[in-house]
């Protein structure tokens, strides 16, 4: 008598624990150089051609 829906793919759970921790790592750069080089607010840049007279 075989559970299927217990058994657990090992190779799938490790590689979602890799990707945390790389998401973990990158967020902690990120704050890291945003706390030396803070970025301001994206200025919004018009997509409008000026007008030709």
């Amino acid at each position: 008598m075989s559970n299927d829906d217990k058994l657990v793919d090992f190779a799938a759970e490790r590689d979602k624990r890799i990707h945390d921790l790389n998401d973990k790592r990158l967020n902690e750069m990120r704050q890291a150089f945003e706390q030396v080089l803070p970025l301001g607010k994206a200025k919004k840049k018009s997509k409008n051609k000026p007008k030709k007279r």
